[in-house]
């Protein structure tokens, strides 16, 4: 129960994203809410997989900017599953890395809210 908790919550997320930013897109009308919960699993699973072993590689500059490094961290996470999502034909897709990092704030505030709203 609680990986789908996780993934409704990271659907959350990146719906305000995409609500919110012009430059990062997902067509509902087109591509339907399957298929935007397909990228919310994919973001679960590349968190939980790829996700520790970039934070590991960049240590030197986490440690150096105290930490604020991670917000690039968070944003290359986000690239890789507009890559992924492309690859597959789900439609997720961003007008560059700014959007990107925009959006990766956004994806981060909203899922620590909520998680903090379901005492996760």
């Amino acid at each position: 129960m609680g990986i789908i908790i996780k993934v409704l919550i990271n659907a959350a997320a990146l719906w305000v994203a995409v609500t919110i930013l012009d430059g990062f897109d997902f067509d509902f009308e087109q591509q339907g809410i399957f298929a935007f919960l397909g990228i919310a699993l994919i973001m679960g699973l590349v968190n939980v997989i790829v996700r520790p072993i970039i934070t590991v590689l960049s240590l030197p500059a986490i440690l150096l900017t105290l930490g604020l490094f991670l917000l690039v961290v968070n944003a290359i996470v986000l690239a890789i599953v507009v890559a992924i999502s492309n690859a597959l034909g789900l439609g997720l897709e961003t007008d560059g890395f700014g959007w990107t990092f925009l959006a990766s704030l956004i994806v981060a505030l909203v899922s620590w809210g909520l998680e903090a709203v379901l005492g996760r």
